[in-house]
């Protein structure tokens, strides 16, 4: 992968169509995977499929390992008989995802549906069901952590009683058996959603359709993984943050973005072997084909922030054992194919540590026509061994973004890819698939040529993020044709294509 002419496109799950008020695994992803196909892309990128935490964002999640009940598929559960037929109809939203709402009413249904499977007794999935219960780790962990937040009314694990905020061996007991119902029914939810994750990855990979994920390198505090894993983290003896981590001031902020998660006990990790993020990884290539770090620079150095400070402006680099992790990663796992975010303030030791180990770095061509002819991301600076976006899911959509340019610098951008401006998008795409970069990836956005609107977030903003839906209206009719055209012309169209 990652090593031969290819294009993909950037769409998070929860964006699809359907009835279900957020997108699922359901049928209409596989409808867009036959969109993918059709037009000869080789991947599909993705957001992290996490379960969110505050403020509905993939990247503050209450788990590492866990995947996001909300994009299982109802239709299929009511198909396997554990939800009544009628849930296949309309009863949600059809636009922006609603998070409260969506939540409120499916996360009903979906404990109905487990309540039902668990009351049902031995049947043709049971055994499969106990199998995934059997050989997931961080299983239980994840499934007593989600019952103890029901239990205390969704507080943040800090906020619980002593003895289940630092729990031990006994009160681990203890509490798995009294709240083994509500348990059994999270370690449903979990198995159905990477059960139904799986066999569209199977569907997928019958397509040409290869999928990249997404690995955040900091987790959220409240979280599975903070809870259960204290000592890997830079926290005091009662389980409060000592710093933070975030970035300081950027393209995307004055003041930097204080992110609020927990930084990295490094020591601890290293002296673990880091097997922590050995499961990690190996969790993430049993999932996906491909997997992008985002905030790659963290594993040469992160911006540690006091955790009493408002902003990220007070912080200092901390520097972090990048080189001996990834070497433990390879030990374990092997080469893997790993795209590094290098974004923000990229320093040559970031750079000689994702050279070490081959990883292509990002280039975003919004980035490239606010300086000079020497600017990175412009195409004639662009190295083989990259992979191009024309935006992130952390920008504007394209046609956003140049239009809310200065004339000037839209003349610029003109100039370059040598465009009368009536199609600028698909003249900055056509530049990004011109560039020696092996790897090309559009966000979905763009290859629909949406404005502003449809952006998927605003860094530094803590609300009306990531509910962009795409319906199947947005679709003309030749559009596969014609990205398949274009594809073929640059050399990047699925060899299966050909």
């Amino acid at each position: 992968m990652l090593k031969a002419r290819s294009c993909g496109v950037l769409l998070h799950p929860t964006s699809l169509p359907g009835h279900e008020g957020i997108g699922t695994l359901g049928e209409n992803a596989r409808r867009f995977v036959d969109i993918l196909s059709a037009m000869g892309m080789s991947y599909w990128q993705l957001l992290p499929l996490t379960p969110p935490a505050c403020g509905n964002s993939p990247y503050s999640s209450l788990s590492a390992f866990a995947g996001n009940p909300l994009m299982i598929d109802l239709h299929q559960l009511a198909a396997e008989g554990d939800l009544p037929l009628e849930v296949r109809g309309g009863r949600f939203p059809e636009e922006l995802v609603d998070f409260g709402d969506v939540s409120d009413l499916k996360l009903g249904l979906l404990h109905q549906a487990a309540t039902a499977f668990l009351a049902a007794g031995k049947n043709s999935r049971t055994e499969e069901f106990w199998h995934f219960c059997d050989t997931t780790p961080w299983l239980h962990d994840f499934a007593l952590f989600m019952a103890l937040k029901q239990l205390y009314k969704g507080k943040s694990w800090h906020k619980w009683p002593r003895e289940a905020a630092l729990l031990t061996t006994d009160g681990y007991e203890k509490a798995s058996r009294k709240l083994g119902p509500e348990i059994g029914v999270q370690k449903y939810l979990q198995w159905q959603f990477f059960r139904q994750w799986q066999s569209l990855r199977a569907y997928a990979a019958h397509r040409g359709v290869s999928f990249i994920g997404d690995i955040p390198i900091f987790v959220a505090y409240d979280s599975a993984d903070v809870w259960r894993n204290r000592d890997i983290f830079l926290l005091d003896d009662q389980g409060k943050p000592t710093a933070v981590a975030g970035v300081p001031p950027d393209y995307f902020s004055k003041t930097g973005q204080l992110w609020g998660n927990p930084l990295f006990n490094w020591e601890a990790l290293e002296g673990q072997g880091f097997n922590w993020w050995i499961e990690r990884f190996r969790h993430a290539f049993s999932l996906f084909d491909c997997v992008r770090i985002d905030h790659f620079r963290g594993f040469e150095a992160a911006w540690q922030v006091p955790a009493k400070e408002r902003t990220a402006e007070h912080g200092n680099w901390v520097s972090a054992p990048g080189g001996r992790l990834f070497e433990a990663v390879h030990s374990a796992l092997g080469n893997l194919p790993i795209i590094a975010e290098d974004l923000g303030v990229i320093t040559p030791e970031v750079e000689a540590l994702r050279d070490r180990f081959g990883f292509p770095g990002m280039k975003i061509l919004q980035f490239a026509f606010d300086s000079g002819p020497d600017n990175p991301y412009l195409p004639h600076n662009h190295v083989k061994n990259s992979v191009v976006y024309t935006g992130t899911h952390d920008n504007d959509t394209t046609l956003g973004w140049y239009t809310s340019q200065n004339e000037h610098h839209r003349s610029m951008v003109r100039n370059y890819v040598g465009s009368d401006g009536r199609d600028i998008v698909a003249d900055i795409i056509r530049t990004a698939l011109m560039s020696v970069a092996t790897t090309v990836i559009i966000p979905f956005q763009d290859v629909l040529g949406l404005p502003g609107k449809a952006r998927m977030n605003l860094p530094g903003t803590a609300s009306g993020n990531w509910g962009w839906r795409f319906s199947w209206d947005m679709i003309h009719r030749g559009l596969a044709g014609e990205m398949n055209d274009r594809l073929e012309r640059y050399g990047r169209r699925h060899k299966s294509m050909s």
